[in-house]
């Protein structure tokens, strides 16, 4: 009978649920797929560089977590707010609390196996058409990938399970303590309101005193360290949920005073609606810019880490390609690269130092790096320094009663132009003229250096060379081999890895948010019902309480997309010490967010306006 029961009440709110279910479905086949990605044995097994994108999934998994956490917890309390008369209801005909509190367990559960089944079934079509685009990207194949993966499909649904089960028995333990009469005139309770008076403006103001304090501490980051992260996020966190329970309503207040405002068209009653649902809004208002600078940050900041990838390649190393002694078959893949930097340096080794050749490195001066004011401009500079003959290594022991060591930044170019796995490469360096070099005795080679404008374009050329490399030191392990290739491929799988979590994990926020803005509205619409029955049988048109009620949810749309879109344009000045453009194609989460939101908004008009003014006047 309460299994029947449970049906019935599902099938009553159907349209609520549904709301709840688009949440669900995408918070578990977003974490479904982020899980296959993350424990694939095939995927992560494919590529020793692949072994560090496992991370970046599993760290997607454990935000998404928190936040589906408190987005079940939060939808949940809707749903009994919606379900209150009718529990009332039952209790009043004689059905006992315990009994009750079970059937809406059972719903709960319901809901949570359901959302399951076909979250476990989108996320199985994400998990292998992402991970087919992620192996394409990546440029390898796992024949062994699974997009229908056991233990990530155990972990789902154990960490979602506790979920709706931890949810039904929150709901079970706040509907036990209400009362029959709470239960039966649930509807008719109004928000209470928390700033009253006076207060309300010494609020508001410090609402954007917080703001400003917290977006400062975003722009000068560079100057307030970690403790600016810290401030940032306290302040702003603070101050939007300030700003939704003090500013917000005082500005809806100030629209309502004004006579030219209030007494257009059906304004006043308008404004008057919005005045009614604001306080029970403030705290799903701010949960929801909160959400938007989440969601648009996540995807922001994953197209920004790729854009820096080349950048943070050309920091570890100059050259696109230092190679020693390069062999007929190794030139002939050189020969075809249009380098615009080219180097060939000989040296020898014998039992006491390395020696480089005066005349070569003067011929082909190298490049280092510089410092620079601007901490994510890679700026280069051309050795200048004099190099005499007959310095060695400042760090060398040879050289503590030596007076010739070579210049600082000599020093810093030959470390660049020296490839990590060159024999004898812990020995002193020492510098020869042309003369000495050919009196010396021991092993002789020549090391090549390139640089071209166009690294990414010869990425299978370097990909070719370091594999010749490895076939001609065969001593060499593949991890103990460093190349500007190998520093850049480690970079664009991380980058990758990140801008498809950023992705998708910006759109489950996005969906997350607005469908609790959705869901808060509508749950609110059944007391509205009878103000828009009255304004109907006084003669107002149908065409002009559509209006007002586009004009009165674009309000409520607006401000927290306002405020969470201003958080992410200044929030991403965070990123500003460790990327080269954090604004990077801002544009597309733009997009994004707008496409998602402006979906959501005519949505939840279209249901709203269905519930509050019937299809025949």
């Amino acid at each position: 009978m309460l299994f029947k029961l449970s049906i019935s009440g599902l099938k009553s709110k159907l349209k609520d649920y549904i709301v709840l279910l688009v949440g669900l479905v995408m918070s578990i086949a977003i974490f479904y797929m982020f899980q296959t990605l993350a424990l694939n044995k095939a995927f992560l097994e494919a590529n020793a560089t692949i072994k560090s994108i496992g991370y970046v999934f599993q760290t997607g998994s454990v935000l998404l977590a928190i936040i589906t956490s408190f987005y079940i917890f939060y939808a949940n309390s809707f749903l009994m707010s919606l379900r209150r008369k009718e529990f009332g209801m039952y209790m009043t005909l004689g059905a006992k609390k315990n009994k009750i509190t079970l059937l809406m367990f059972i719903e709960t559960i319901i809901i949570g196996t359901v959302s399951l089944v076909i979250g476990i079934s989108v996320g199985s079509g994400l998990a292998q058409g992402i991970g087919k685009l992620l192996m394409k990207q990546l440029d390898f194949t796992a024949n062994g990938y699974q997009a229908i993966y056991v233990p990530s499909m155990t972990v789902t649904c154990i960490f979602f399970f506790l979920l709706f089960i931890l949810s039904a028995i929150m709901n079970s333990i706040k509907l036990s303590r209400i009362s029959i009469l709470q239960l039966v005139h649930g509807d008719t309770y109004a928000d209470s309101i928390i700033i009253k008076g006076k207060m309300t403006g010494i609020v508001a103001l410090f609402s954007l005193i917080l703001l400003g304090i917290g977006y400062a501490s975003m722009v000068y980051l560079e100057n307030l360290k970690e403790s600016g992260i810290m401030i940032a996020m306290l302040s702003t966190t603070a101050g939007t949920y300030l700003f939704f329970e003090a500013l917000f309503p005082l500005f809806v207040k100030k629209l309502r005073a004004n006579k030219a405002c209030n007494e257009k068209g059906l304004n006043a009653f308008t404004l008057a609606q919005l005045n009614f649902r604001i306080n029970g809004l403030t705290k799903v208002l701010s949960t929801v810019a909160m959400l938007i600078a989440l969601g648009a940050g996540a995807i922001s900041g994953g197209w920004a880490f790729k854009n820096n990838v080349m950048t943070s390649a050309d920091r570890f190393e100059i050259y696109d390609s230092v190679i020693n002694n390069p062999t007929p078959e190794e030139m002939k893949i050189l020969d075809d690269i249009p380098f615009k930097e080219k180097g060939e340096y000989r040296y020898k080794v014998d039992d006491q130092f390395f020696y480089y050749v005066k005349e070569d490195l003067e011929k082909y001066p190298p490049l280092i790096h510089v410092r620079s004011g601007e901490e994510n401009m890679v700026k280069l500079k051309r050795v200048s320094e004099d190099l005499p003959v007959g310095s060695i290594s400042v760090y060398s022991q040879e050289n503590k009663q030596n007076t010739k060591t070579i210049p600082d930044e000599w020093e810093d170019a030959l470390t660049n132009i020296q490839p990590i796995y060159i024999e004898d490469l812990n020995k002193p360096i020492k510098i020869v003229d042309l003369k000495m070099y050919h009196e010396l005795k021991g092993k002789t080679g020549i090391i090549f250096t390139g640089k071209t404008d166009e690294f990414i374009a010869h990425t299978k050329e370097w990909k070719q060379l370091d594999e010749l490399q490895l076939a001609k030191n065969k001593d060499v392990k593949a991890d103990d081999m460093l190349s500007k290739y190998k520093i850049y491929n480690e970079f664009y799988t991380v980058a990758s890895g990140t801008v498809f979590m950023g992705f998708f994990l910006g759109f489950a926020f996005l969906a997350m948010m607005a469908s609790c803005l959705m869901f808060k509205i509508l749950s609110g619409a059944t007391s509205d019902i009878t103000r828009y029955e009255m304004l109907r049988k006084i003669g107002v048109r149908r065409e002009l309480l559509i209006k007002s009620i586009y004009k009165e949810l674009f309000i409520v749309f607006l401000v927290p997309a306002i405020i969470g879109m201003t958080h992410v344009l200044i929030g991403m000045n965070i990123f500003g010490f460790i990327l080269i453009d954090p604004y990077y194609r801002i544009w597309l989460p733009i997009v994004i967010f707008l496409t998602v939101y402006t979906a959501y908004y005519l949505i939840t008009v279209h249901l709203y306006k269905g519930l509050v003014i019937p299809k025949k006047i």
